[in-house]
């Protein structure tokens, strides 16, 4: 073979890359990463994807193994030393610093100052306007660069992240979960630049659940199971059952086509809440034995109006009435605006956050402490926890749901995402509340955990629970709910029922400019 036509040498190689905490979780890893390929590192919750990211952008160690950059060793001994080699990572999990602002944000390490006399004095014309340059990579240069982080919704924050990262001198680029919290608009946008930095000769280790992205954006897979690489091959070389059988050793069905469920009891009417820009009058009703979709794009209002409902945002206007889960019991409360989350908890109303890790979970307290968090008095007894009650309830919902644990008293902040997933749901499985808002319930989450999380709320809506689920996913939103609002601009736009949708259809409403709400489809 003559030297034009030999193939590129490895920007990257991984040869028999192991980690080892107390028992081994990543075996023998060795791969290849070409100039300009974009591998599609995938695999369940725990099997080692995250922790091979974490090795090759130098957040943690190796255990054996070794790593060569274009050839040369390649051990970094720090995140920032890998990025000085020009292998960068964007992780699932921000690591934005929320005080600042998102201009700061994206050069804080490069903060542009007025020259040799006013050295300690920030440009913040040319620092906005560099931040501007970067926002603009990935379609959001709506987004004003003196904004504080802490202002941003998640699905921002994300895109923020992924800025900051779309750097020049890349060489090596790992997304992980990337596009977990973005719309599709979004996501085209962050796909247009994976496309630039491939024909720049980047390197790429996409991370994702997403099977569809995988297909849509890699050149070849990567499969992990139990910290083993189980297969490499060309991406189109499989299909995506073969991908989820891969992963989980056995095939996990999705029906799109099931039928509706029977509608049971009015158990919450929200009518005309509000609050500021960011609600705007929306009127919903939730039934027993039926899941609620809502979409939208990123900052349309959808985790807004589920704050409202539980209290965690004060409602401004309008009133929020719940009704008992029993035929001809009166209403349980009606409320303008709930004083505390604690108030709609007390009325049968629970919430699944958006984010895990800041807002749902005590990450450095055990599983127990975690899983029965949302009902104390059900363990106690005179003010006296009743450990052996506790730790047999905890242990039945640990097993309902199949969370892989050492013990219940590992901290859960040790678990992977879709395990520390399933304990906030065994949480308000444990208070057994009649209404469950569940805002982006899988963000992050394997095929086969979200499997699981889709069971246990199938199994609660057909005993007479009503579901709101919030879901960037619209395949979620059409596998799982009954009817599917559409929000745009802070206005419920429509409500379609099953049967009655497209994926257009749903995508044509997100992306309604005229601001006009429309009824609600009859049953």
């Amino acid at each position: 073979m003559s030297p034009s036509n030999a193939a590129p040498a490895p920007v990257l190689t991984i040869n028999d890359v192991g980690k080892t905490y107390v028992t081994p979780v990543l075996q023998g890893v060795s791969l290849n990463l070409l100039p300009g390929e974009v591998l599609a590192l995938t695999g369940e919750n725990g099997a080692g994807k995250s922790t091979l990211a974490k090795i090759i952008c130098g957040l943690e160690s190796a255990s054996q193994g070794t790593m060569l950059l274009t050839g040369q060793v390649f051990a970094p001994s720090s995140r920032r030393n890998a990025e000085s080699f020009g292998v960068r990572m964007v992780m699932q999990e921000l690591s934005l610093i929320p005080t600042l602002t998102v201009a700061e944000n994206l050069l804080l390490v490069d903060i542009p100052n007025r020259g040799r006399w006013q050295a300690s004095w920030i440009d913040r014309d040319r620092l906005n306007a560099l931040a501007a340059q970067k926002l603009a990579k990935v379609g959001m240069q709506t987004i004003d660069p003196d904004t504080l982080v802490s202002q941003l919704g998640i699905g921002q924050q994300q895109m923020v992240e992924i800025a900051r990262n779309l750097q020049d001198d890349t060489r090596v680029l790992i997304l992980d979960e990337p596009t977990a919290m973005l719309t599709p608009s979004e996501t085209h946008h962050l796909f247009e630049q994976i496309t630039r930095l491939k024909s720049q000769g980047v390197a790429i280790i996409y991370v994702s659940h997403r099977l569809e992205e995988l297909k849509a954006i890699a050149d070849t897979l990567a499969v992990l199971r139990d910290g083993k690489l189980i297969k490499v091959c060309p991406i189109n070389s499989v299909t995506e059952d073969d991908i989820v059988q891969l992963m989980v050793g056995h095939s996990v069905s999705q029906d799109l086509d099931r039928p509706r469920r029977p509608r049971g009891k009015l158990l919450l009417s929200a009518k005309n809440i509000g609050r500021g820009r960011l609600v705007k009058d929306i009127s919903l009703d939730l039934y027993a034995g039926e899941i609620l979709g809502l979409a939208g794009l990123v900052g349309s209002g959808r985790t807004e109006v589920a704050r409202l409902l539980f209290g965690a945002d004060q409602n401004e206007h309008g009133e929020i009435t719940v009704f008992h889960n029993t035929p001809g019991e009166p209403v349980r409360a009606k409320v303008k605006k709930w004083s505390a989350p604690l108030a709609a908890i007390a009325a049968g109303i629970g919430l699944i956050t958006e984010d895990r890790k800041s807002q749902g979970l005590l990450l450095s307290q055990p599983i127990r402490v975690n899983t029965t968090l949302s009902d104390v008095a059900a363990v106690s007894k005179a003010g006296w926890l009743q450990r052996a009650r506790e730790v047999n309830i905890v242990k039945a919902l640990l097993q309902r749901l199949s969370v892989r644990c050492n013990s219940m008293e590992q901290a859960v902040g040790t678990l992977s995402g879709g395990n520390q997933q399933k304990v906030i749901v065994s949480r308000w499985l444990h208070r057994n509340c009649d209404v469950l808002l569940l805002d982006e319930p899988t963000r992050g989450v394997d095929v086969g955990a979200r499997a699981d999380i889709y069971t246990e709320l199938e199994q609660m809506a057909q005993s007479g629970k009503a579901l709101l689920m919030v879901s960037s996913d619209l395949r979620e939103l059409m596998q799982m709910a009954d009817r599917i609002g559409v929000m745009s601009h802070g206005k419920l736009v429509n409500i379609f029922e099953r049967g009655h949708w497209t994926e257009k259809s749903l995508l044509a409403a997100a992306f309604n400019d005229t601001h006009q709400p429309v009824e609600p489809v009859a049953a």
